[in-house]
């Protein structure tokens, strides 16, 4: 009878979550919310993770020129998006610290500031980024051959960029006000339209119809978002006179936004210098391997990330509410979570990696570096989670200057040098690249820790 009982009520929380039902998450049963955030943040996210991997699996099938192509491209093309996820965690502390005050219009003002901000970046490198498309690839390391097949690619991406840095945005601004569900909604959306899309474009115009996909199936989810601001009616909703332009708030913004926005650059331009080492020490077959292997693990970091951001929606909150010990327990009990969920894949990844690897390609020579990289890099799963969730919960405090020193300390003062050192200093070649990567992570997640535990987020005010 009691388990009966229990199995209803993880029935009603899942559809609760699902649902979408306007919730205060600043009391309550702590587990509960936590699981109303987790749930559509993960699953948001794990569609995210599939579309990733049916995305390499069609690429892969057009060759290793495709798969680098596409590696390098989205190394890149990270540094941009981190601006839209930089605006994005500043808008998401934000419009969470003013949710939790029982401030919906405060909110909404916010999140239609950080839009307009997005608006002006997206305008400068979606020219920037269309017109040197070539220019980008042979920065990378990219062969003639590369270069020639994949610039269309690129171009594209980088040409309709806005819609991705919108449905980055506008999701952010959905999770702080603690509507998760409609965020998980619009992600899905985006990602069925391209999964559909991806192998049918792919048949008929190549390279250039996985971009076309993409760019498509994210738009459509901007559509649906932006339906749901301005005639939904859901926990936050825009207006016209929440796009007066409010220097004060924009001020605010950027103050956030900037740090946050460092922060992902720095973590994508490491991952940039290790896919070049990589190409350097490997060639285009090593390189294609790691790709691959990094899609592996996107499939289930994804997932992972939503469950961090569920912890930087509870902490902007409860902040708000001047709920500051609930803001500490629900970090903890989040990262206690994600250092299952992660240990699981750990080991997946540690004694099955080839067979994962060999589900994109029948390639020997690649299945050997990707399924070394995918072991190696998979080593220290367990400490990505707990990362994942203590930066996230510094983020969605507003201290996002904290993770932003982590990160560069970790990937470019250790990781890089780490890398290079074993790759060309003691002749590991790519496999000394892989290392750097878990050793790294595992330095990151201890930091957060320390720095979390020290408490100076629960002092930052937005």
């Amino acid at each position: 009878m009691v388990n009966k009982v229990r199995i209803t009520e993880i029935f009603q929380v899942v559809r609760q979550a699902l649902k979408g039902v306007e919730q205060d998450y600043t009391m309550g049963s702590m587990r509960k919310a936590v699981f109303l955030l987790a749930i559509p943040m993960i699953l948001e996210l794990s569609l995210e993770s599939v579309f990733a991997v049916v995305d390499m699996f069609f690429v892969s099938k057009l060759g290793q020129n495709a798969i680098a192509t596409v590696g390098l491209t989205e190394s890149v093309i990270s540094i941009i998006y981190s601006l839209a996820i930089g605006v994005s965690t500043a808008a998401t502390a934000i419009v969470a610290r003013r949710t939790g005050e029982k401030n919906p219009e405060a909110a909404a003002h916010a999140g239609a500031q950080s839009l307009i901000i997005v608006m002006i970046i997206t305008l400068i490198t979606s020219i920037s980024g269309a017109v040197f498309a070539g220019n980008i690839l042979k920065i990378m390391g990219a062969s003639d051959q590369v270069i020639a097949e994949g610039a269309i690619f690129t171009r594209i991406l980088f040409g309709g960029s806005a819609a991705i840095m919108m449905l980055f945005l506008i999701n952010g601004i959905f999770r702080g006000a603690g509507d998760a569900a409609m965020a998980m909604r619009s992600l899905w959306i985006a990602s069925l339209t391209n999964i559909i899309l991806c192998p049918i474009l792919i048949h008929f115009f190549g390279l250039k119809g996985a971009a076309i996909a993409t760019l498509t199936g994210r738009s459509s989810g901007v559509v649906y978002q932006c339906y749901h601001l301005f005639k939904g009616g859901g926990i936050i909703k825009f207006n016209r006179e929440h796009f007066k332009f409010d220097f004060a708030i924009i001020r605010s913004i950027i103050t956030i936004a900037w740090p946050a926005t460092l922060q992902f650059m720095i973590a994508s331009g490491s991952w940039i210098i290790l896919a070049r080492l990589v190409a350097e020490t490997g060639g285009t077959t090593a390189l294609a391997g790691y790709q691959i292997a990094i899609r592996s693990v996107v499939f289930f970091i994804l997932p992972a990330w939503g469950l961090s951001n569920a912890a930087a929606t509870l902490v902007g909150q409860n902040l708000g509410a001047r709920q500051i010990r609930r803001a500490e327990q629900s970090v903890m009990l989040t990262a206690k979570y994600n250092a299952v969920f992660m240990g699981l894949v750990m080991m997946l990844f540690l004694f099955y990696a080839t067979p994962i690897i060999r589900f994109f390609t029948e390639d020997e020579a690649v299945v050997k570096f990707g399924s070394r990289a995918l072991q190696i890099i998979g080593a220290g799963f367990i400490f990505y989670g707990i990362g994942m969730v203590m930066n996230q919960a510094l983020n969605g405090a507003g201290d996002t200057r904290t993770p932003t020193i982590i990160n560069f300390v970790c990937f470019w003062l250790f990781q890089i040098p780490l890398a290079y050192y074993l790759a060309l200093g003691i002749n590991l070649q790519s496999t000394g690249a892989f290392i750097a990567v878990p050793v790294a992570e595992t330095l990151i997640a201890l930091l957060a820790w320390y720095f979390f535990r020290r408490g100076r987020w629960k002092e930052v005010k937005v």
